[in-house]
């Protein structure tokens, strides 16, 4: 479908900075097809009025488990390892997979209403997410979950399972498919590096869990002497592209190591926040050159999928603990959550910009809403007044799968009823205030 967003303003890259024009963007098929001036021959079979509309390329979330959203406010106020080992993991051992495909939907509900439009996820159930981004038409980075000790049985069936379900999606342009190593204290060095051999193999990117916490310093550091990611460069999973979620607990030394191997880092303000995990040293890693992208974690810990929520974190947090207002400016916090996501992921000639030629992943913000009125700076406006609820339509790979609030892809009360009904079974809607 060709379709016109007529006299917007957009968000458009200017050198290694965003700008807010008012412009035309033609859409043709999947990708954009110019910015301003009408490609020759171009025939609008959608317009969309740009009066008191804005619109910004999809924002990307770097980092989560969508099946988790299920679990929303089930895990609270506990420590990492209890939250983690006492709560979540005895709820994932009686997981179906029709409770992860059902979680993944919720999670992806509440994705594309809040103008996210690619997101990279880390998943048990194999078949189910993957299905779920195929049904609703939003795009997706999917790694299964791999737990292993050396070369044993259950971690190669696990890598088993993460070449099937690619093999099984490899026919769908908006699915692309990672390995990932759980945590240190889930893979032992052994089985990190089956796992990065297995990537440089498949040509594949690494997506894992590092320093997140100062238990899993602790022991990393007593059975291996090291750092985890002093750890994560001995068994081999810096030789292949990789994110690295959280990066909290980290030194001068673990910083010079990311950017040597130039790992994406992930961070996740919310959910870092509230296992009191503590905060990335964000400024740091952007001062060494280090590539920060932006994800929500799982709905388990954070406990919301909303970007902008994690937008206005990451560019608040780090003035207040950098005591300086110049630390992670609104226009830094954009780029944060668009083109470093994308470079991350390995797409940045794809998607992360709105652009002639790349995908067209857009979010729609209608202008009319209290929290972007007035229209003084709307940059500032996204990091810190937008808070998810004006996106209006979004448009991902060319298609219309939001307008006026209004899913095109997903019977929203059949998912709620749904998910309602798995945490009934499971004895989750216990309520306790």
């Amino acid at each position: 479908m060709n379709i016109l967003l007529k006299n917007m303003q957009v968000l458009l890259p200017e050198g290694d900075r965003d700008v807010i024009k008012q412009t035309d963007v033609y859409i043709s098929g999947n990708r954009i097809a110019a910015v301003g001036e009408a490609p020759a021959g171009f025939k609008a079979e959608k317009t969309i009025d740009g009066t008191d509309k804005l619109a910004i390329p999809g924002l990307i979330n770097c980092h989560t488990h969508s099946y988790m959203s299920f679990m929303r406010n089930v895990a609270d106020d506990l420590s990492f390892m209890d939250w983690l080992f006492g709560t979540i993991d005895p709820i994932e051992q009686q997981m179906t997979d029709e409770d992860a495909y059902w979680g993944a939907m919720l999670a992806i509900t509440e994705m594309i209403k809040s103008g996210t439009t690619c997101f990279n996820d880390m998943q048990m159930n194999i078949m189910q997410t993957t299905r779920a981004v195929k049904e609703t038409g939003i795009r997706a980075c999917i790694c299964r979950g791999l737990v292993g000790h050396g070369n044993d049985e259950a971690g190669s069936t696990r890598l088993a399972q993460a070449f099937k379900e690619a093999d099984a999606f490899k026919d769908c342009d908006r699915l692309h498919f990672l390995l990932g190593p759980h945590a240190p204290y889930t893979c032992d060095g052994d089985f990190m590096r089956i796992v990065s051999d297995e990537a440089k193999k498949h040509g594949m990117r690494i997506h894992v869990h590092l320093s997140e916490s100062l238990s899993e310093i602790e022991g990393v550091k007593k059975d291996y002497g090291c750092s985890p990611i002093e750890m994560a460069e001995r068994y081999g999973l810096f030789d292949v592209p990789c994110i690295a979620a959280h990066c909290v607990q980290i030194d001068d030394n673990d910083i010079s190591i990311l950017k040597k191997h130039n790992v994406s880092v992930a961070t996740n303000p919310a959910s870092n926040m509230k296992l009191g995990n503590g905060f990335a040293p964000v400024k740091k890693l952007l001062d060494a050159g280090v590539n920060v992208c932006l994800g929500t974690d799982g709905a388990a810990s954070n406990n919301s999928l909303n970007m902008f929520h994690e937008l206005s974190l990451l560019t608040l947090i780090h003035k207040g603990t950098g005591k300086t207002p110049q630390c992670v400016s609104a226009r830094e916090g954009i780029r944060i959550a668009t083109v470093n996501g994308a470079r991350a992921l390995g797409l940045e000639n794809e998607i992360g910009t709105i652009e002639a030629g790349k995908k067209a992943d857009i979010a729609i913000l209608d202008l009319n809403n209290p929290s972007l009125v007035p229209q003084n700076n709307l940059i500032a406006a996204l990091s810190y007044s937008a808070n998810g609820s004006e996106v209006d339509t979004v448009i991902i790979d060319g298609n219309i799968v939001m307008e006026g609030r209004t899913l095109t892809t997903v019977d929203e009360s059949l998912v709620y009823s749904k998910v309602n009904d798995i945490i009934r079974r499971m004895g989750l809607d216990k309520k306790e205030y």
